[in-house]
């Protein structure tokens, strides 16, 4: 006699289709009170009963690049009044892009409490990640504008990274400088479908948030964040090409930074991001539509 399969719950069963999967989306969109408010907490609980509260935040970031780029501006020859403001930009977005990924990935399942409790679209729990994260890079801005205040004088002209001389001209900041508003914006657009797929996912999987967080700083040094893509340039085009080109996690950091410190945004950058974008929303938008109703289950 022939094996019968387990049918699936109702509610699961009638919850795949196109519709509820973007009445998910638009109705957390809509909940902006709670999602805000859930992120916000998160700030607020994390820096409960610490005198600074949230400033830490600024503060370790502070220390971080001011140590990183003092050491490597004088390891790679590099001029710190053009390294220092390259280095602070470029770790600020990594951060953001790092918690996005790390965090992301525990979206649903750190929110199992809150989610048995609370009905509530997939799609609030996504945002309040996302919100926790831009408050967190809100502070950090902090130091880019203390930095931008110190060097502004040194970046507004054309520059070289290298103290030699021996690296392309920067054309220095100008009006290109609002190029970073549209560049963010898309890098929250990629940032929403990673923490949808990479939620959903490592729900299901629990060891895939473990595999990120082993990866993620082989990720980093292969990025140039503490390094820039002209040391490379005496190595020719081979191995150091595909690192930085091939990278992309560059292209969303780079089309970030480059406008705030005066650099060229390059063409592939965007050509990246918008392609990542594109066929990231339509992965997590096929995953979201079939296992939506999962996800209470799996948590």
């Amino acid at each position: 006699m022939a094996e019968q399969q387990t049918p699936l719950p109702p509610d699961i069963a009638s919850s795949r289709s196109w519709t509820r999967a973007f009445a998910d989306i638009r109705e957390g969109l809509h909940r902006r009170e709670l999602w805000s408010h859930l992120g916000w907490q998160d700030i607020k609980q994390k820096y409960r009963r610490s005198v600074l509260g949230p400033l830490w935040i600024t503060i370790a970031t502070g220390a971080m690049v001011l140590g990183l780029g003092l050491i490597y501006s004088t390891l790679f020859g590099q001029e710190v009044k053009y390294f220092l403001p390259y280095l602070t930009t470029g770790f600020i977005i990594w951060q953001f892009i790092l918690n996005c990924v790390t965090e992301g990935s525990e979206t649903f399942i750190s929110n199992e409490g809150v989610m048995k409790h609370l009905p509530a679209p997939l799609t609030v729990y996504v945002l309040r990640t996302l919100w926790r994260q831009c408050l967190m890079l809100a502070h950090n801005a902090i130091i880019y504008l203390i930095i931008l205040a110190i060097f502004f004088a040194d970046l507004l002209p054309e520059y070289t990274m290298a103290a030699d001389g021996d690296s392309p001209v920067m054309p220095g900041l100008n009006w290109e400088v609002l190029l970073f508003i549209p560049a963010f914006l898309l890098l929250l657009v990629n940032a929403a479908w990673v923490v949808l797929l990479f939620g959903v996912v490592s729900t299901r999987f629990r060891d895939i948030p473990q595999l990120i967080n082993s990866l993620i700083t082989l990720a980093f040094y292969l990025t140039p964040i503490v390094w820039s893509p002209d040391l490379l340039a005496s190595g020719g085009r081979g191995f150091s090409h595909f690192v930085v080109q091939f990278n992309p996690l560059y292209h969303f950091v780079n089309i970030v930074r480059a406008p705030l410190i005066g650099q060229q945004v390059e063409w592939l950058n965007w050509v990246v991001v918008i392609g990542f974008a594109l066929v990231g929303w339509t992965v997590a938008l096929f995953v979201m539509r079939n296992y939506r109703a999962r996800v209470s289950y799996w948590v």
